[in-house]
């Protein structure tokens, strides 16, 4: 260290983030690995940057009325963070500061050419890349122009897009500072970027080299298109060599210009192959060193490789971690559950100890490994079949890997456990006392686990927690609960497969199984129809609840004339339906109980576009419909050949159907009502441990597992590092979209339909509730904020139960997530509202507003306007 204010680049590493900031830590402890060059320089540290903000009595009041903005206010981020450039920049550099600089600069040569660029104390950390948010300067010469570029750093700190960036990141602007790399200036034959994983597939054994003659500016701001190696194994497997017309060159005097590349060289490869391997191998030691993928700016200089910048690839999904290295295929746990969000510790480690199969975290999110059974010839088939028949998607992907004959080896054929793939349905009774005893059973459970919880805290809490866990599991796999579910769900195919063949009707059953008794997720919405009718005739109330913005609002409801009444049948519909939210598997999300107001807008939506009874009347014309189309199918069948014994199979798979189907929403009711219970115990112990000073807050809990949780209540201890850890890895996963498919080497594997039979341009899904509908979409996706209009089409990204609600008053559904027998679409069916799901990207690709056309039949979305 050269005093306070400057400092070499070789004194530097990774945990002096907060007086060199992230990029000249990195390059710092670049410089500490053998084998890899870093041009020499030194930086100028934070304790200059806070000097200079010092200076500025107007930076404070700014800085205030920027932390006040709307991130999407971009006029008025753009406008206050130009005023903050500007005042930042014309802040004269005290003397000692300056001459700090130019003391530096005298020792490597005042006159030599040097590239300035700025350093922030939250850039390139493994939980934030901030890539190209503040700027860089090429080719600077001489003291005055070092030091004028040194305060243009400074201010970059502070352009619309690094504002933007942190006030959607929760990142105050005051604790993050900018220090300033000086290097000096490499002038190189050919220039670029190296990833050490696939940035599109995440795949971890592959390496991308960018690259393009002269300086890497010209790739970075798109002047021209770059050769690309694509390199697995120490040997480069495909490449492409691009027309590079231009190149960006540094100028003796100081600063760069554009120029021409001769026609000859314009197709010649900037690197030999030789050279991208090479390359890549002194990527992997970066990756090594650091300890995860890197995206890596490189220069070429006599054939010698110079690093000159190396930050974390922060987009690509973590991998689930093993004791092995064998090759894993897992499948995602949230596709099938409607819930792709990103889970707190607490959440996934809960679903976890309470799920039936064995499940990895990863990325905040859930995976089945699913390798052995692809391999064994025994299981594959009917894991396929089984999967394929919910999500086409998942089963491509993995038909994918298949393919792929060297990652899944095939283990010797041994015979199958169970019952064969497309053997009869489970030979149980069409009983609808079947169905009221499974309920009463899960009734008495949850029962007993209130009861008997209610004396239990501290370590005799989480003891008894674990035994709950165990009877949790008990009631899922209930023999006769399973003969249910899979007997509702083969009557469904039975009914689709026998009346396409027989009649030629796609998706028969959608119509069959409307209004089916004993589903109480179809119910829940439904319940909410009663309330609006509860509220619909008092106009004080309704105006009241337009109103609401927070929670506490039930109390004062009641002061209003028909305020009683309302309060009393919004808590009969928590009392019933509290325990749900939007994400329910993850029991760290706010429930209905929690947070009420969350369901404000739906009942004021249901009080404007229904009218009384409107439950009733919807669900006596859903069970007409089923009727109606019963006696069709059935007389259509009895008028061909064989007809009466295709219209008995028909008519007892029917009454089956109709019998079973509801049921499969209801343990999943189960399950969130013991979450809640669960959710209730473990947030007064996180309150007793705030009141014992061992946590800020109660909720800080959600960032520790079980067992982590468990021995902080033993010790009375919290790490609050580890917690702000988890904070900060959280808000990272939650902007990342966890794949369908992910293999062990990192790959995420998209499958495709793979169908030629939709018109061009149509969104393609999967047909889930059939019907053609046309009308407004909807983009919506967070459920508070749902205004929705009778005939919307509501787009979103999944549905979980907890969206029925919003079911009773829309015309159709498209979500981006869902299979033929989630949540979603066994509601839409119920409710009769054509639907299509699976539709990657739809929120992105439909807007808010356009009119679209719905085939829910034949599964795509045209969007019309």
């Amino acid at each position: 260290m050269i005093g306070p204010y400057v400092c070499d680049l070789q004194e530097v590493d990774e945990t002096q983030v907060a007086v060199v900031g992230g990029k000249a830590a990195h390059l710092g402890g670049l410089s500490q690995i053998d084998g890899i060059r870093v041009p020499a320089g030194f930086c100028v540290t934070t304790n200059a940057f806070r000097r200079i903000m010092a200076e500025a009595s107007s930076i404070d009041d700014q800085l205030d009325q920027l932390s006040r903005l709307d991130p999407d206010d971009r006029e008025a981020i753009r406008t206050l963070s130009a005023q903050i450039r500007r005042t930042v920049e014309e802040i004269t550099i005290p003397g000692d500061v300056a001459e700090a600089i130019t003391h530096s600069l005298a020792r490597f040569g005042e006159q030599s050419a040097y590239a300035v660029r700025s350093s922030a104390t939250a850039e390139d950390l493994p939980t934030a890349s901030f890539a190209g948010q503040q700027d860089t300067y090429l080719n600077v010469v001489g003291p005055a122009a070092i030091l004028q570029h040194v305060s243009r750093c400074w201010a970059s700190l502070f352009t619309e897009r690094a504002v933007t960036y942190r006030q959607r990141s929760g990142i105050d602007h005051r604790t993050v500072h900018m220090a300033v790399v000086v290097q000096q200036m490499v002038i190189p034959h050919a220039a670029g970027i190296l990833f050490t994983a696939d940035p599109v597939t995440g795949n971890r054994k592959v390496a991308t080299v960018d690259a393009g003659f002269g300086l890497g500016e010209a790739l970075v701001s798109g002047l021209v298109n770059p050769d690309v190696f694509t390199v697995r194994h120490g040997e480069v497997v495909a490449k492409t060599i691009s027309a590079k017309q231009r190149a960006v060159h540094a100028l003796p005097a100081g600063g760069t210009q554009e120029v021409s590349i001769d026609l000859q060289q314009q197709e010649q490869p900037s690197l030999t192959d030789a050279q991208a391997v090479r390359l890549v191998q002194l990527g992997r030691r970066i990756e090594a060193h650091f300890g995860r993928p890197q995206d890596i700016e490189w220069c070429l200089l006599d054939d010698d490789f110079q690093i000159v910048q190396s930050r974390p690839i922060t987009t690509l999904f973590p991998i689930p971690e093993t004791d092995d290295q064998d090759n894993h295929v897992y499948v995602s746990v949230g596709h099938q559950q409607m819930m792709t969000d990103a889970m707190k510790p607490l959440g996934s480690s809960m679903w976890q100890l309470t799920a039936m199969a064995p499940m990895q975290e990863a990325g905040g999110r859930l995976f089945v490994d699913v390798t052995q059974r692809l391999a064994s010839p025994a299981t594959r088939a009917g894991l396929l079949d089984l999967i394929g028949r919910g999500d086409p998607l998942v089963r491509d992907a993995l038909e994918t890997v298949l393919d792929r004959a060297d990652f899944v080896p095939p283990l010797p054929d041994t015979p199958a456990a169970g019952r064969p793939a497309g053997s009869m349905p489970t030979p149980i009774e069409t009983d609808p006392a079947i169905v009221t005893e499974l309920i009463e059973r899960s009734q008495t459970s949850i029962a007993t686990l209130e009861r008997d919880i209610r004396t239990k805290t501290g370590e005799a809490l989480f003891d008894f927690l674990r035994e709950a866990f165990e009877e949790h599991k008990r009631v899922l796999s209930d023999p006769l609960s399973m003969q249910v579910i899979m007997a509702g769900m083969e009557a469904t195919w039975w009914l689709n497969d026998k009346l396409q063949e027989w009649l030629g009707e796609k998706n028969a059953a959608d119509t069959l199984t409307l209004s089916a008794p004993d589903n109480v997720t179809s119910e829940m919405g439904l319940a909410l129809l009663d309330v609006a009718d509860v509220i619909r005739p008092w106009p004080e109330v309704v105006a009241f609840l337009q109103g609401v913005r927070g929670e506490g609002f039930l109390d004062e409801l009641a002061k209003l004339a028909g305020g009683a009444e309302a309060r009393d049948a919004i808590e009969a519909y928590l009392d019933r339906y509290g325990m749900r939210c939007v994400g329910e598997i993850d029991i760290t999300r706010p429930r209905w109980r929690e947070r009420p107001a969350t369901l404000v807008p739906v009942i004021l939506d249901n009080v404007r576009n229904f009218e009384a009874g409107a439950a009733e009347r919807r669900f006596e014309e859903g069970r007409q419909k089923a009727q109606e189309k019963e006696q069709d199918v059935l007389s259509r069948l009895r008028s061909l050949p064989d007809g009466d014994q295709k219209a008995g199979e028909a008519k007892r798979m029917i009454d089956r159907v109709r019998t079973f189907i509801g049921y499969r929403e209801y343990p999943k009711y189960g399950i969130v009502s013991r979450y809640f219970v669960y959710k209730q115990a473990l947030l007064a112990e996180g309150l007793r441990l705030v009141q014992a000073g061992a946590l800020p807050e109660k909720e800080d809990i959600f960032y520790l597992t079980f067992q982590e949780l468990h021995d902080v209540v033993r010790s009375q201890e919290v790490d609050d590092q580890l917690i702000q850890q988890r904070k900060d890895a959280f808000r990272l996963y939650e902007a990342l979209t966890p794949p369908r498919v992910l293999t062990s080497d990192g790959e995420a594997v998209t499958g495709s339909y793979r169908r030629e039979d939709v018109p061009a341009g149509a969104l393609v899904g999967l047909p889930v509730s059939a019907g053609t509908v046309e009308g407004r979409a909807r983009v919506i996706l967070d459920m508070a904020e749902a205004d929705l209009d009778a005939g919307d089409i509501l787009v979103t990204t999944y549905t979980d139960p907890s969206w029925s609600p919003l079911f009773v008053g829309i015309a159709g559904l498209v979500t981006e997530v869902g299979g033929l027998m989630t949540h979603g679409a066994v509601i839409a069916r119920e409710y009769g509202l054509p639907s299509v799901v699976g539709v990657e990207q739809a929120t992105r690709l439909i807007r808010d507003g356009q009119r679209i056309r719905v085939h829910g039949t034949d599964g795509y979305v045209e969007i019309l306007s």
